[in-house]
């Protein structure tokens, strides 16, 4: 599995564990708040993704454009 797979797995459970653990915490399960908590987890989980894949590309482990390398020919 490569690093960028990786970091993509890691904001999805980010994203999953920051629901659950606001609607554990607040105790409320209505819709609305459910939806809304889902919408914000959604956007803190894609915000934590470019956050941490730009930190990993500017530490030199993933690829600075985003290239895997090994097996694609220039053109």
């Amino acid at each position: 599995m490569d690093q960028a797979r990786r970091l993509k797995l890691g904001a999805i459970f980010f994203t999953i564990f920051w629901i659950g653990g606001m609607l554990w915490w607040s105790g409320e399960y209505h819709p609305a708040y459910i939806i809304l908590l889902a919408v914000c987890g959604t956007i803190g989980g894609y915000l934590w993704y470019l956050a941490m894949r730009w930190v990993f590309q500017h530490m030199r482990l993933l690829p600075l454009n985003g290239d895997q390398g090994g097996g694609r020919e220039a053109r």
